[in-house]
């Protein structure tokens, strides 16, 4: 079996059992599939203002999923991106307050989408130097991270946000703010071409440069990567560095795009969703960007299909997938697949 078949065929099954299992509770809600599943489309891709939504919620999808598939291809599990978009965002928000009014947007922006980055970065960097010197497993460390990194965050609200009975900043210089895509009014931004670009930047690092050879070899075989004379700490603290960082880039969709200054809770869910997000694109940067909007669509289309069954019908529809993913890859890597590098060209 081809490579590229296998990667197929996992997605394909696995969203065909997520769509019959959602089918059938539908049925068993007394609702008709095919008028919910016309719901959410239609209000999704049927006019302007749904599709700028679904782009919306698919951008900061498309940073932690490409935060998790960069982890796993080392090998690691980064689920600490609820902490490390949350810090990059309050960054970028901090460093967009402190601007002079006049910074011309591509440097306002520029700057606070660096503050982002190596904000996020430091929040992954932290595990990977645990991981790196220590041996601490990095599944332990990111989720203690998430929650320590939410409390100082509340903790300095006191000095860091507008006033004490609010829960934001003050809004970013308009120097700082990233261009509507003006998609009839929705929350669409030009984030969504920051996205593009990390996503084949990813890919780039990953399957054309030595560095991103060492991060892939050591995901495959840590022993013959060392063997190899791959240093394993180096590798390590750099991989989960660059998956925080990405992370730490939500924050250009959330406070430059969206609402102009940090909010606490701005983003939640994001960084635990960007895990099925990888899944679903099989790890690969590129295959990223559809899986990001196709978990958009259904976020946006399940509001629109509220109105005739529950809305958390979509999140067991998003379990479903996961869990089907994680059935269909197990069975079908025993089969016998090309060695032909998969999704590299």
């Amino acid at each position: 079996m081809r490579a590229w078949l296998y990667e197929a065929a996992a997605v394909a099954i696995s969203l065909f059992i997520a769509m019959a299992v959602a089918s059938t509770l539908i049925l068993v809600y007394g609702e008709s599939p095919a008028r919910v599943y016309f719901t959410m489309l239609s209000h999704s891709l049927g006019d302007l203002y749904g599709f700028g939504q679904v782009i919306a919620r698919a951008t900061p999808l498309v940073f932690t999923g490409l935060a998790v598939a960069m982890a796993l291809h080392a090998g690691l599990f980064n689920i600490g991106g609820e902490g490390q978009l949350a810090l990059g965002s309050l960054a970028a928000a901090l460093v967009g307050t402190a601007l002079p009014v006049g910074t011309p947007m591509l440097l306002g922006a520029l700057a606070c989408t660096i503050a982002g980055a190596l904000a996020g970065g430091a929040a992954g960097a932290i595990p990977g130097l645990l991981k790196a010197r220590l041996g601490a497993h990095e599944v332990i460390t990111t989720i203690m991270l998430n929650f320590m990194i939410q409390a100082l965050i509340l903790w300095s609200g006191r000095r860091l946000f507008f006033m004490p009975d609010t829960i934001h900043t003050r809004p970013v210089v308009a120097g700082a703010r990233l261009p509507s895509l003006h998609m009839a009014g929705s929350s669409a931004s030009a984030a969504l071409g920051i996205a593009f670009l990390m996503a084949g930047a990813c890919w780039f690092f990953l399957f054309r440069t030595r560095h991103g050879f060492e991060h892939r070899a050591l995901g495959k075989n840590p022993l013959a990567a060392e063997a190899a004379g791959i240093s394993l700490p180096r590798t390590i603290f750099l991989s989960m560095t660059i998956s925080g960082a990405l992370a730490g880039l939500v924050g250009t969709s959330t406070v430059l795009g969206y609402k102009g200054y940090f909010e606490d809770g701005l983003g939640s869910g994001t960084g635990f969703m960007g895990i099925a997000v990888a899944l679903l694109a099989r790890n690969h940067p590129l295959g990223v960007i559809p899986a990001a909007f196709f978990l958009g669509l259904l976020s946006h289309g399940g509001l629109a299909a509220n109105a005739l069954v529950p809305k958390e019908l979509v999140e067991i529809m998003q379990g479903a997938m996961i869990l089907a993913m994680a059935v269909t890859s197990a069975v079908l890597a025993r089969a016998p697949v090309s060695k032909e590098p998969s999704w590299t060209t």
